[in-house]
């Protein structure tokens, strides 16, 4: 119940403003629940995938999803997720990799938070040098590549960025796509990414599945709960306060690898 009550409240911030998932499920359940770094990345990673794969498929029915971008993505971030996996299997359950998680997710977190908050404002008003825009244009599939690569290093080893940190990095290659187009280009990405690292922080033993179906239970109603309060409410405002509170659970988290 207690798992329930964590995925019913991130599912419900979640639902009511796009922002939350696994940027604010690992710290809590690290810095609230007490559960260990390494689990609880792997149990996230999971929860992610799986939650987020519903809105892949309404994507797919609307048409909106550009499924070469997503191969590309995938191009870069497979394979450096296999090797962020075999450096995490190499270092197995210890404290020196809880040490690598915790000050890999408090700096993710913190960064995707601070981008969340000005997220809006660059939609709106940010206009790129043509000559970077056509430097970009010009290598944009080796960009995309690039930004797998990072993407997914980062995801393995925290559970965070394969939305936030993705969306940056697909605006700035692809600034002439819909934003919507994007959105489900990230999504697909990061069902595909996070499903790969889950299964093999699976292998790695740092998986809970009673936990997995806990925050299951409680984040798919929270999800519903969210959108709906989302309507109601300005999206904009909570959008704002819970990246202020991704940026002081990030600040607390790095302050415990710090002291750790």
């Amino acid at each position: 119940m207690a798992f329930s009550l964590a995925g019913l409240l991130v599912g419900t911030a979640v639902g009511a403003t796009g922002v939350g998932g696994g940027s604010l499920m690992t710290p809590v359940l690290i810095l609230f629940y007490g559960i260990s770094p390494a689990v609880a990345v792997g149990t996230d990673l999971l929860y992610a995938s799986i939650s987020k794969a519903w809105g892949v498929l309404l994507h797919q029915r609307r048409g909106t999803l550009e499924w070469p971008i997503v191969a590309w993505l995938a191009l870069g971030s497979v394979p450096a997720s296999l090797l962020a996996l075999l450096g995490l299997h190499a270092l197995g359950p210890s404290p020196a990799l809880d040490q690598v998680i915790k000050l890999t997710l408090a700096v993710a977190v913190i960064l995707t938070a601070s981008f969340t908050l000005v997220q809006d404002f660059l939609l709106r008003r940010w206009s790129l040098p043509s000559s970077f825009s056509n430097f970009v244009a010009r290598h944009q599939r080796l960009g995309t590549v690039l930004s797998g690569v990072l993407i997914g290093a980062v995801v393995t080893v925290s559970s965070v960025g394969a939305g936030v940190i993705g969306m940056m990095l697909l605006m700035l290659l692809y600034p002439r796509q819909e934003p919507i187009r994007l959105v489900a280009v990230d999504l697909a990405h990061a069902v595909i990414i996070t499903g790969i690292a889950g299964l093999g922080h699976a292998g790695l033993g740092t998986v809970d599945w009673h936990m997995l179906l806990g925050l299951l239970l409680g984040a798919l109603p929270g999800i519903w709960i969210g959108s709906r309060i989302g309507f109601r409410l300005d999206a904009r405002n909570l959008k704002r306060a819970i990246s202020g509170l991704l940026i002081v659970v990030g600040a607390m988290t790095l302050g415990k690898a710090l002291a750790g």
